[in-house]
This record gives C-alpha cells, sequence and structure tokens, in this order.
C-alpha cells in the first residue's frame, strides 16, 4: 500500500499509461455510434420506444465476443501482422468500422430501419472484437509484478473510453440539428480514421505470450498424444476456459461471473433509455450534448483519478461497494427529474453522482478483473468475464423500453432499475471477506 497520495498519483508517470488512454479512446468511440447518436437519430424519426430498445440489443455482440476472443490471441493477420498481434488486430477492426459507418451514413431509418440495424449490427461487432483486442493490449503492458499499475491503468482506459465517447458524442448532438444525423455520421467517420493514427502511434507490448502458448502446445501434443493441429486447436479453444476455472476453482470462478452478470443491471436499463427519456422530459440535442458530453466528460476524468487513488489504498472491494450505493442514488435522481422536469442545475447534481458512480465502480472493476487475468490468454479470458457484464448490459437493457411502457411513467421505472442494484450489493457485502482474499491470492501469483 502506497504512503502517501502523492506517491499514488506519481504512478501515472509511465507512458505506457498514454498508450492505454489512446486505446481506450478507441474503445469508447463506438458507443457513440451504436448508442447515444443512434438513439437521438431514431427519437428524432419518430421511432418507437421499444423499437429504440430492441436496436439497441445490437450491442450483444460484447455479450459474446468471448467466443472468438481465442482467435485474437492466437492468430496472426496478413498484412497488418507487422503492427504486432494486439494492434494488428486493433488496426483491422477499425477498417471494418470506418466501411460500416461510412454505409449507415447514407441510410433513412425511418424507411429502412432494418437497414439501419444490419449495419449498425456490424459497426457493434467490429467494435467488438477491437475491445478484445485492446483490453489484451491493456494487459500485457503490466508483468504481473506491477501490480501497483493496475488501478492506474485502469483509470487512464476509462478516462480513455470516456474521452473517446463524450467528445465525438457531443459533437454529434451540437452538430445533429445543423448537418443532420446522417451528416453526423460521416464526421464520424473522420474521427475513426484519427483513431486509426492512434493505433499506428502506441507501442506493442512486449509479453511472454507466445512461449507460454507453446508450452500449453507441447503439454497438449504430450497429454493427448496429439497432433501439432489438434493441440493447436485445443490450447486455443479450450485451455483459455480451463486455466480460468483451474486458477480460481469452479465455485469460485461461478461466483465471480455471477456478481459480474448482477453489478450493472440497474445502470444497463438506464442506460439504454437515457437519451428518449432526455428527450421526453423537454431537454434539447443541445443541452444533451453539453450536460451528459461535455460536463459529463470532466466530472467523469475528475472522479475516475480519485477513484483509482481510492481503490489503489482502500481495496477494491470497497470501491465497488462504494459505487453500487451510488448507482442506486443516482437512478432515484433521475426519477426526481422525471417528475420535476427539465431543471438544469437538477441535471448536473444528477450527472455528478452518476459519474462519481461510473469512476468509483468502473475502476474497482476493470482492475479486479485484470487481476483475474492469466498472461497466456489475457484476450479470451478478460472477454470472458467482461462479457458477463455486457450480457446484462446488451441482451437484458433491450426490454427497458417495453419496461418503461409497462410500468407507465419515467419515476417507476428509475425506482425499479435502482432496486436492481440491491441483490449484487448484497452479495458483495455477504463475500466481500472472500472477495478481498481473491485478490490478494491473485496479486501473489
Amino acid at each position: 500500500m502506497p504512503h502517501s497520495w502523492k506517491e499514488t498519483f506519481s504512478r501515472y508517470r509511465d507512458i505506457r499509461l498514454l498508450w492505454i488512454f489512446l486505446m481506450g479512446c478507441s474503445s469508447g468511440f463506438p458507443f457513440v455510434l451504436i448508442g447515444s447518436s443512434l438513439s437521438g437519430w431514431l427519437a428524432d424519426a419518430g421511432t418507437s420506444r421499444a423499437d429504440i430498445g430492441l436496436l439497441g440489443t445490437v450491442a450483444t455482440v460484447y455479450a459474446i465476443n468471448f467466443l472468438w476472443a481465442p482467435l485474437v490471441d492466437r492468430v496472426k493477420l496478413p498484412l497488418v501482422g507487422r503492427l504486432g498481434q494486439r494492434r494488428g488486430w486493433i488496426f483491422t477492426t477499425q477498417i471494418l468500422m470506418l466501411l460500416f459507418v461510412l454505409l449507415i451514413s447514407t441510410v433513412d431509418p425511418a424507411s429502412n430501419l432494418v437497414l439501419a440495424g444490419a449495419l449498425a449490427l456490424g459497426i457493434a461487432a467490429s467494435s467488438a472484437t477491437q475491445d478484445v483486442a485492446i483490453d489484451a493490449f491493456r494487459i500485457d503492458q503490466f508483468a504481473r509484478h506491477e501490480k501497483e499499475k493496475l488501478p492506474p491503468a485502469a483509470a487512464m482506459a476509462i478516462i480513455g473510453w470516456w474521452t473517446g465517447y463524450s467528445w465525438p458524442g457531443y459533437l454529434a448532438f451540437v452538430q445533429a440539428d445543423r448537418i443532420g444525423w446522417n451528416g453526423v455520421y460521416l464526421l464520424m467517420a473522420g474521427i475513426i480514421l484519427l483513431l486509426m493514427l492512434f493505433t499506428l502511434i502506441v507501442r506493442e507490448p512486449v509479453t511472454s505470450r507466445d512461449l507460454l502458448q507453446e508450452q500449453a502446445d507441447r503439454r497438449y501434443q504430450q497429454e493427448l498424444h496429439s497432433s501439432k493441429i489438434v493441440a493447436w486447436l485445443m490450447v486455443t479453444v479450450v485451455e483459455p476456459f480451463a486455466e480460468f476455472f483451474r486458477k480460481n476453482g469452479i465455485k469460485v470462478a461461478l461466483m465471480l461471473m455471477l456478481f459480474i452478470f448482477l453489478f450493472k443491471v440497474g445502470e444497463a436499463f438506464l442506460g439504454r433509455m437515457s437519451i428518449v427519456f432526455y428527450k421526453e422530459v423537454g431537454f434539447s440535442n443541445e443541452q444533451i450534448g453539453e450536460y451528459t458530453k461535455m460536463f459529463g466528460w470532466f466530472v467523469t476524468v475528475s472522479f475516475t483519478l480519485l477513484g483509482s487513488a481510492f481503490n489503489t489504498r482502500f481495496g477494491v472491494v470497497r470501491g465497488l461497494l462504494l459505487g453500487g450505493v451510488a448507482m442506486a442514488s443516482s437512478n432515484l435522481m433521475f426519477a426526481v427529474i422525471a417528475a420535476v422536469g427539465p431543471v438544469e442545475w437538477l441535471l448536473v447534481l444528477t450527472l455528478i453522482v452518476d459519474n462519481f458512480t461510473t469512476a468509483f465502480s468502473t475502476v474497482a472493476f476493470v482492475s479486479f478483473l485484470t487481476l483475474l487475468t492469466g498472461r497466456a490468454f489475457s484476450a479470451t479470458q478478460y472477454a470472458l468475464l467482461a462479457s458477463l457484464g455486457n450480457l446484462s448490459r446488451t441482451t437484458l437493457a433491450g426490454l427497458s423500453g417495453y419496461s418503461v411502457d409497462w410500468l407507465g411513467s419515467w419515476e417507476r421505472f428509475f425506482i425499479v432499475t435502482a432496486l436492481m442494484v440491491l441483490p449484487s450489493l448484497l452479495m458483495l457485502w455477504t463475500l466481500r471477506h472472500r472477495f478481498d482474499a481473491i485478490a490478494v491470492d491473485a496479486d501473489n501469483k
């Protein structure tokens, strides 16, 4: 544990954290395309709340990207392979995203919602694959003995994510009424080109991944008396998951997976409907851009740095508890806005609490998942864990529009989303000592 706050923040003087920040920007940006901007575009086009919620389920691919994550760990891509295993995959997915964004910029969702949804799915699938490579890029930057770097690395990834999400998102909503949403997506294609430049600038991490994978290949050949091809397939498809359960034990592994799934269910429901809510309650596109994107970015960056220091000094379990309580509180504050209308100062206060939630809970969450990830298959194992959180965020939250309609009011909807946080908080409090032990155990491996 660091002896002072000064020592804690001094750990940010590492060039690798800048690279993680830049890749974080690339990770956050696609959510502008398939999240807030798409919701705003569909709302302005007169699409129903139910359809907007359902179309958001294209992000379900984030919940299943662990299925093809082994390819990101093991397959070396031609041509771009010279960039390295991680950067090669990142650059390729960015090319695909650029293509899909250029195509969707020519579509009118009011008359062709299915095509818009198909192209949004293409963006989401490319982005979900990019996330696998970016998470592995971040994890591979630091050796196991550099565990004190994990909260700062998580913080820079989060700050990068929110920078890539908030600034382009602000630009999208500010320009939407002037150049139209089709023009906005064309503008977003230019931002992808900038992100591709970031990929060329950062350095590929140096790891012992290839050696560890070769050792696993030889072990499978000997144990199964199989050919190199069969061993390669077993190591690629089976070993990343087998190692995770073997390292943590089946009971602990399942317990972790359940907690990860439950923790952000309420936040996911709120996030899917937030833009629709802002519009229906009376906020303009420009206000949405200024408050939820620009102001939200400044608040998130500030609290993320503080959250990183807090989690470093006091542990991830306390960070998760504090973030979970704040998560429920911010959802209740949205219910107040629904009752009183578009009051700007109340929105500001709500966003402060909401972004505090994001900072403390996410830094702890990412740090904890990273500690549980092995070095030979970092892409696959982190994708497995993160996908569980994404499963609730993308799949179940697809019912958010129907939930608002069924509950009959925004106030009741936000109260229910606040209550959704309670099961995971109860689980975390009950198992807090076990979770602390898991973190310490992972540190020592």
